[in-house]
């Protein structure tokens, strides 16, 4: 049975209408730096066979209405976002982590002006890259780079890749992540995150829920220990993505065993970015218990139905 709620079909009951269902928790626009609208995630979606997927674009909700109005009859979209966290890293030191957060109230004051913050110092710091390459004789135009992102988009380094492989110094956005945007190279600018703490409780104050996206995907960078996953599930953290393009499959029996001595929910994901990355939707999925746990547990967005 379906509800309208606030402009939204929402379920009534669990969201599993076979034994097994497509469900891809984990997508990006170009509301962030994925390269499809929020209009086309969704036909995409349609055209892998998903009966479920989720909007996660970084530090944004921007593409939710746009998205939700464009849902096929018989999918379900699930809004989010993915939130860049600064996080112990169980060694004396602190890295790097992603919040998949999920049915949280965007209208949330706390959560929006985080969110605010956020995607202001994406931009700045996309400008600062593309200045330094300019500097050194790259075929980048910071102003180009910054009049090509998408109205409320934060930017990020994929649209600084896209520039220079429009300027022919690259091949593809992993060439020129791995020869000049990754975290150790010289153009690389940091940002400052939100305490991954801090991040957990806002969603949870705005109705949502957390999943730590690709906790182990060590080829992204240092990554924490099975003892702050712990501390993060005692801090409020539902569950950990553990099927991911990233994590092989010793990595995911890992996981897997964690969340269950946890207790955490466990989602898999495709992580997909259009043609940013070479990843297709659904090609990870989540159980439908699961998405029904989820979707259980949260209060401050409806899932929409087409």
């Amino acid at each position: 049975m379906y509800v309208l709620t606030a402009g939204y079909f929402v379920v009534a009951g669990p969201l599993r209408q076979a034994e097994t269902v497509p469900i891809d928790l984990h997508a990006h626009t170009a509301c962030s730096d994925g390269t499809d609208s929020p209009a086309e995630l969704m036909a995409a979606a349609a055209a892998a066979g998903l009966d479920v997927v989720a909007i996660t674009d970084h530090d944004t909700s921007a593409g939710w209405a746009e998205a939700s109005a464009a849902v096929p009859a018989g999918m379900r979209l699930i809004p989010g976002a993915e939130l860049s966290c600064e996080s112990p890293d169980g060694l004396g030191g602190t890295c790097t982590v992603h919040l998949l957060a999920y049915l949280f109230d965007p209208e949330s004051p706390a959560l929006k002006a985080e969110q605010s913050r956020l995607r202001a110092e994406r931009r700045l710091r996309l400008r600062r890259m593309a200045e330094r390459m300019a500097a050194d004789g790259f075929p980048v135009d910071p102003d180009d780079v910054m009049d090509r992102l998408p109205a409320d988009s934060p930017g990020g380094r994929p649209h600084l890749a896209q520039a220079l492989m429009r300027g022919g110094a690259v091949r593809s956005v992993d060439e020129a992540f791995a020869k000049y945007l990754g975290t150790g190279s010289s153009y690389h600018v940091p940002r400052t995150d939100t305490p991954v703490g801090t991040a957990i409780d806002m969603i949870a104050d705005a109705g949502g829920v957390t999943v730590l996206a690709h906790p182990f995907a060590r080829r992204r960078g240092p990554i924490v220990t099975a003892s702050v996953i712990a501390d993060l599930a005692d801090r409020g953290l539902s569950g950990v993505e553990v099927d991911h393009p990233d994590h092989d499959e010793p990595t995911r029996q890992q996981l897997r065993a964690l969340a269950a001595d946890l207790s955490l929910l466990v989602t898999g994901s495709s992580d997909y970015h259009g043609t940013n990355k070479t990843v297709r939707l659904g090609q990870e999925t989540t159980a439908p218990e699961m998405l029904d746990a989820l979707v259980d547990k949260a209060s401050g967005a409806p899932v929409v139905v087409g």
